[in-house]
């Protein structure tokens, strides 16, 4: 381990003002705890006080090294301060001080006597203090201090005690679905940290849940935190240190760049809005959501529904499909899908999970605005536009109306949180003794009250529109519908997992609630082409890309059959104008055939594996087979070859 790992760029000030010995530890030891290493302050600054009774800690030309162990230090750690105006630090001092330095050592162990061996070697070099006293921010004073332990002692530890196992920067990478753009993040980040060569650890927040979690400990050591995250995630843990938050693409495509703001101090302090009590980790997830755009809000609200909807979905249609592959169509065609005991079952069972996306679609975006206290109001929004309940169908009897499908689902999730969000306003300042009943029953009741009369009141008009778009969708036949699947597809490709990619998944997501299938069909096949195309000409034309490219390519395959579009990325962002046309040519193509096939899908996600319960499954294998093929060539013939020594092992 070198000295400079014991400094981060917030334990470094310069030109304080401080006139005293008093104001000067008080300063250090604030600085020292920006390291997250002192459980106790106040006992710091007692050793550190104790020490200076022995003996002063002033060495010679204006430096001063305070130093201490004790048992609430955690780990070794270094604070640096340059004052203004040199000042005398103890009476007895034979001259002024205007550079510090303070040691913070566990209290077993010799690491203090190390670390100040290590410090004390290099400030004998007077040009070295002199490029101290000049450096003009906290990065470049920092900087100089490595350069000099390079120039001395190379990469030689100035210690052979173990030191606890610490990081220097912790990430968090999520995405909406939870299963590339999250790994694809934690992946870039790793390396870019490796290239720098600092300690780095990503927590990921995927399908599965967290994994790799960030301690208390980690956290609390760490120079900062990147938050690389298109959906909600637990922020509180954070709460004074500093957090950059960005997008995760940011985290895939500017590794190094949000690694560097970090190391070099420009990412500001992260506090908590949340109270402590507050256990709600959906509550505790809106501290860095205040920095996005409207728009990149609303987004994130909106996948993170439909993201808790889709296995309802996925779970849902594949057992409706299956029941329709085990009936016989022969023996009632009205009723098919129920006619034999083994097809009702899965129908049953498949209907029962699939009929309630639309109530879990509102209530889980209802829940990333306002919170768990807006699930029922959320889920009850859900339901009546599931139902199409409406005023003039009551007077009359009626409790179903028309549905208003997808649309009106989505529209009652967000009224439902931002009226949860209202109520939580309005209600904050009431009595404590009475401040219990807020989610228990204010909640539930008055939004469940309100969202009752806004859908009743919006059906019939959500109604009509789900018609015309449901009627527009199964009237389209030949050339129509076949543009409209290449579209779709094109959407799919055209940027592997961003807005577009997201927005025809979303339409096609819509036209599965109402009935088609087909949409989705070219949809899935659109976006499993890119990556499949990819690894075709890495296999075929291997002169074309690099060995890792090649390596890669391989796992390409499994990702475009398992419908992961994302892993193209790393090929589009590399060579845009050749790569993303040639998948869009691929996909376009798939998408159209997929339409004139009339293949439809009643899944919304599972690549091959669902293949099997699509319609007109040989000719949809057909159009993802031709759609892939044809991108591969396409972009094989525009790249060119590469030299000789670029495309073999070195």
């Amino acid at each position: 381990m070198r000295i400079t790992e014991l400094f981060n760029i917030q334990s470094i000030a310069l030109d304080s003002a401080a006139a005293d010995q008093a104001q000067i530890i008080d300063e250090l030891v604030e600085l020292q705890a920006t390291h997250g290493n002192l459980t106790d302050k106040a006992a710091y600054k007692a050793a550190i006080y104790a020490r200076e009774a022995e003996a002063s800690t002033y060495v010679d030309n204006g430096i001063t090294v305070p130093h201490a162990r004790a048992a609430c230090v955690t780990r070794p750690s270094l604070a640096a301060l340059r004052l203004k105006t040199p000042v005398q630090y103890n009476a007895d001092d034979d001259g002024k001080t205007d550079l510090l330095f303070m040691i913070a050592a566990p209290e077993n162990g010799s690491l203090h006597i190390d670390m100040l061996a290590r410090l004390m070697q290099m400030l004998m070099n007077e040009d070295f203090v002199a490029k101290l006293r000049a450096a003009k921010t906290p990065k470049e004073f920092l900087d100089t201090i490595d350069a000099q332990e390079e120039a001395q002692f190379g990469n030689e530890s100035f210690t052979r005690e173990e030191l606890p196992a610490t990081y220097r920067v912790l990430a968090v990478t999520a995405c909406p679905n939870g299963i590339a753009h999250t790994y694809m993040a934690a992946e870039a980040l790793n390396k870019a940290a490796q290239k720098l060569g600092i300690p780095c650890k990503v927590e990921t927040n995927g399908s599965d849940g967290p994994q790799n979690v960030l301690t208390a400990d980690e956290i609390a050591a760490c120079d900062g935190i990147i938050v690389a995250a298109d959906k909600n995630v637990e922020t509180a843990r954070f709460d004074g240190k500093p957090v950059l938050f960005a997008h995760v693409d940011d985290g895939i495509h500017k590794p190094e760049q949000l690694l560097q703001s970090v190391l070099d101090g420009k990412v500001p302090v992260f506090h908590s809005t949340v109270r402590e009590s507050d256990k709600n980790l959906l509550e505790q997830n809106r501290g860095g959501a205040a920095k996005d755009s409207l728009g990149h809000t609303l987004y994130k609200h909106l996948m993170y529904g439909i993201s808790h909807m889709i296995p309802f979905v996925v779970g849902g249609g594949i057992m409706i499909a299956i029941a329709f592959l085990l009936d016989d169509y022969r023996i009632d065609p009205a009723n098919f899908g129920m006619n034999t005991p083994v097809a009702a079952f899965f129908k049953t069972v498949g209907s029962a999970v699939f009929n309630y996306m639309l109530p879990i679609l509102a209530s889980y975006v209802a829940i990333s605005i306002a919170g768990e206290p807006a699930l029922a109001v959320g889920f009850a929004g859900g339901v009546l536009a599931m139902n199409g309940t409406n005023f003039t169908g009551l007077l009359n009897g009626q409790v179903d109306g028309v549905s208003g499908g997808f649309l009106a689902a989505l529209l009652a999730g967000f009224v439902a949180g931002y009226v949860v969000l209202f109520l939580k306003k309005i209600t904050e300042k009431l009595p404590k003794s009475v401040s219990g009943l807020r989610p228990m029953l204010i909640y539930p009741l008055g939004g469940v009250f309100v969202m009752g009369v806004f859908m009743c009141g919006i059906n019939p008009v959500m109604g009509i529109i789900n018609d015309f778009i449901t009627n527009w969708l199964n009237s389209l036949g030949g050339t129509s519908a076949i543009l409209l699947g290449a579209v779709s597809a094109v959407m799919m490709s055209i940027d592997m997992g961003g807005p577009f990619n997201k927005a025809g998944y979303l339409f096609g997501t819509a036209a599965l609630a109402s009935g088609n299938y087909e949409v989705m069909a070219s949809v899935m096949v659109g976006g499993m082409v890119p990556p499949i195309a990819i690894a075709l000409s890495t296999t075929f034309f291997p002169k074309k890309w690099t060995p890792d490219e090649r390596r890669n390519g391989v796992i390409n395959y499994v990702m475009g059959l398992c419908f992961v579009t994302e892993g193209a990325i790393p090929y589009a962002a590399s060579d845009p104008l050749h790569v993303i046309p040639s998948c869009a040519i691929g996909a376009a193509t798939a998408g159209a055939l997929s339409m004139a096939f009339h293949c439809g899908l009643r899944a919304p996600h599972g690549g091959i594996f669902v293949f099997p319960v699509a319609t007109n499954a040989p000719m949809y294998c057909v159009a993802l087979a031709v759609g892939s093929i044809l991108g591969g060539l396409i972009l094989s013939l525009l790249k060119k070859n590469l030299p000789q020594e670029q495309s073999s092992e070195s």
